[in-house]
């Protein structure tokens, strides 16, 4: 995408004075708060700027001049989770070229998955953003598991999740469509769930209600709809569309960066390239909201170390055994803090302790049960 894509406010030309940058930033969500947080750098003769695009050691951030660019090589740390991102509120030298960011301000909310590498480590995918919306096609099989991943970092990540289902016009019985529907809320409880079609229009202006004030992020897989509900919102083809292929859905990543785009109506949208992969960082808390009717039936159990697996007095067994629980989420449920306790076992050695002695223990209980069935039949 082009620099022209992104449209920086008319400024007179007392732009640069402090007193112009809450009104030419206000499109991009500058708030007093913001202003407070970078107040010392404005004594120092430095611009605040919102980073709209991040690629190869340089950056785009719109600031009360317009689209800067900007090289991030004094805020690159060893930490990945630290590394400037779309989203974030960055500050930039007044003069130079290049011009250099030399610090962000204190982020609000991050939304963070894990990498695919061995080491585990977090990438962060985009910064301060009020509304996590998670793009789901309609043209192919739902998969609950893949939205209750997503579901997971976002509420991790301290934004509003919305699902949004796209491409509701090729599921034209209305019947049908409600089950769907039905069957993702079930998946995502406290969490709206809206359908849209870019054809009809049906859904887009709720949408665009909904994201008309603070910080949007558009998440799914390749395929899912995003770039056109991004254009709906825009009302305009500012991001390329490429079709999907009808065996499953997907389609080649047409947003190759994260992207921050001002909506005409009001508010920010951050648009994604398809995720391959959803892995959990550090999620704990978003699983439990995620699946919290399960942590409300385990609040009920006997034992409060319960493992919801063969104990006496466990309610969650109980919720299963009665059909109030269905097997899916409770399995789902699971898999997905095992593998949350996995990646933060690799970055935490005292959790990594106790999981080796809980293996340990349960090893010798296992062998212990095994030698006693072996002795009573002999």
């Amino acid at each position: 995408m082009s620099l022209s894509a992104f449209s920086a406010p008319s400024l007179s030309s007392s732009s640069s004075s402090s007193s112009s940058l809450p009104h030419a930033l206000a499109p991009f969500g500058w708030d007093e708060a913001w202003a407070a947080e970078f107040a010392p750098y404005a004594d120092q003769g430095l611009l605040p700027g919102r980073v709209v695009r991040v690629d190869r050691g340089q950056c785009d951030v719109m600031t009360a001049e317009g689209i800067v660019r900007a090289d991030t090589a004094f805020v690159t740390p060893h930490d990945p989770l630290r590394v400037i991102c779309t989203g974030d509120w960055a500050v930039v030298e007044a003069y130079g070229t290049p011009r250099y960011v030399k610090a962000y301000l204190p982020r609000r909310t991050a939304f963070v998955r894990s990498t695919s590498s061995q080491r585990s480590e977090g990438q962060i995918l985009a910064a301060n953003v009020d509304h996590a919306i998670i793009a789901v096609s309609l043209a192919v099989e739902l998969d609950l598991g893949r939205i209750e991943r997503f579901l997971a970092l976002a509420w991790e990540s301290g934004a509003q999740p919305l699902v949004v289902l796209t491409k509701a016009d090729l599921v034209p019985d209305p019947v049908t469509l409600g089950h769907l529907v039905e069957d993702v809320e079930a998946t995502a409880p406290g969490v709206t769930v809206l359908t849209v079609s870019s054809v009809t229009g049906e859904g887009t202006d709720v949408l665009a209600a909904v994201v008309g004030s603070g910080t949007s992020v558009l998440l799914g897989i390749s395929g899912a709809g995003k770039s056109t509900l991004a254009n709906a919102l825009l009302g305009e083809e500012v991001m390329e569309v490429q079709a999907a292929r009808e065996v499953d859905g997907k389609g080649r990543h047409t947003t190759t960066t994260r992207n921050l785009l001002a909506l005409p109506g009001g508010g920010v949208l951050i648009d994604t390239p398809g995720l391959r992969g959803v892995g959990l960082f550090d999620a704990e808390a978003g699983v439990g909201q995620v699946f919290s009717e399960i942590e409300q039936y385990a609040e009920r159990c006997r034992f409060h170390d319960c493992a919801h697996e063969a104990e006496p007095g466990c309610a969650v067994t109980a919720a299963l055994a009665s059909g109030e629980l269905p097997e899916r989420r409770l399995e789902s449920y699971r898999k997905l803090l095992r593998e949350n306790q996995r990646i933060v076992a690799k970055t935490d050695a005292r959790l990594r302790s106790e999981i080796r002695r809980d293996w340990r223990l349960r090893s010798a209980e296992g062998r212990a049960n095994y030698s006693a069935k072996r002795t009573g039949r002999a």
